[in-house]
Formats: C-alpha cells, sequence, structure tokens
C-alpha cells in the first residue's frame, strides 16, 4: 500500500465517500479531543460536516465544555475509525471559528426540531430533569412559530489539519500508517511502525 504521493484532503475525501457506502450510521462522526488551558483533555463525538481549505469543520454550542476548552486552548485532535472499513484517520492542529454566514447556512439546513433543540439546551450544564427540558423546547417553539434564530453561542469551527495519519488495518497487526505533516506549503508523508 503506497499513500505517499496523495494529497490527504483528497485522500481523507476518498474514504469519507466509501465510508457513506459501508457505515450504517454517521460515517462523518468524529471523536474530538480538547484540553483546558492547563491541559487536562477531554474526548466526545462531534460530526465533521465539511473538508476544505478550512480543515475539518464541525458545529456545537460554544458555551458547552467543548467549546469553553476550544475559547482558552484552540488546538484539537479528530479521529474518524470506520469499522467495516477498517480504517482510521487521525487528524491534529490548531482551531479557529467559522464566519456567522457559514455558521447561519449549516444551521438552517438543520431540522426546525434540532434548531429549536440548539437554542433550548445549556449543553453541559446540570439538568433538573427530562420534563423540564421538554417544557422549555414546547414554550419555545411556542414563541417562535416562524423562523428559529439561531442563538449567538451556536458556532462553527474547523481544525485545521497540521498532521494527518492515516490507518489501515493490516494481518497479525502488521497495520500500514502514514503520516502527512504540513511543511513548506505542502506536505510531507512518511510511512510509521504499526
Amino acid at each position: 500500500m503506497h499513500l505517499e504521493s496523495k494529497d490527504p484532503i483528497a485522500l481523507f475525501k476518498d474514504w469519507l465517500k466509501a465510508a457513506e457506502s459501508s457505515e450504517l450510521n454517521d460515517p462523518n462522526a468524529a471523536a474530538l479531543a480538547t484540553a483546558t488551558a492547563d491541559g487536562r483533555p477531554s474526548v466526545r463525538m462531534v460530526l465533521v460536516k465539511g473538508v476544505d481549505e478550512r480543515g475539518f469543520c464541525f458545529f456545537t454550542n460554544a458555551k458547552s465544555r467543548k467549546g469553553v476548552e476550544l475559547q482558552s486552548n484552540p488546538r484539537a485532535a479528530l479521529c474518524l475509525y470506520w469499522k467495516a472499513l477498517r480504517r482510521q484517520v487521525r487528524v491534529e492542529g490548531p482551531v479557529s471559528e467559522l464566519e456567522s454566514a457559514d455558521v447561519d447556512a449549516y444551521f438552517y439546513t438543520r431540522s426546525r426540531d434540532s434548531q429549536i433543540g440548539a437554542a433550548v439546551s445549556r449543553q453541559s450544564r446540570p439538568l433538573g430533569s427530562r420534563e423540564q427540558l421538554e417544557a422549555q423546547v414546547r414554550q419555545f417553539a411556542a414563541e417562535h412559530p416562524g423562523q428559529v434564530p439561531r442563538p449567538s453561542y451556536w458556532k462553527g469551527y474547523c481544525v485545521y489539519p497540521e498532521q494527518i495519519e492515516f490507518w489501515i488495518n493490516g494481518e497479525n497487526r502488521l497495520h500500514n500508517r502514514f503520516l502527512f505533516t504540513r511543511e513548506n506549503g505542502g506536505w510531507k508523508t512518511i510511512r510509521l511502525y504499526p
């Protein structure tokens, strides 16, 4: 297996397209690792909603734990794993916020119920009961019968890849690993031991 000469962004898009055919649910699901300013890590799943020259993009509540951590330490790592394909991609780099117009454009592709959920959720903070949340959703929906206003704290972020590693399962745990690192405006590629 030789990936050394490939563009890693194009290669990722090829792998994601293959995963869309083989994975039952959310082939764009990624584990997102962030850390506090003093380096205390945390990880959770997000959906990568776009990959372009800005990086690997996702959307979330900026007041959530991950949003707070990205504010104080704007670096992150992503890991996508496709069990059916026995492939994995790891991405590391600095994180930047998307422009409001981009966030609005994505927010309004979501269902009305998902928009309301995003507007009502105080993500990562304590909740008294499920009934409390459902009552808040009903009240918000009644107060906003038309277009749902996107909350100012609901934002988009992109992980700008400084490194991308492609992993392919190998027999007897002799996996194929290729690390792409940004260097002098291009990509340097090396093969890693399993």
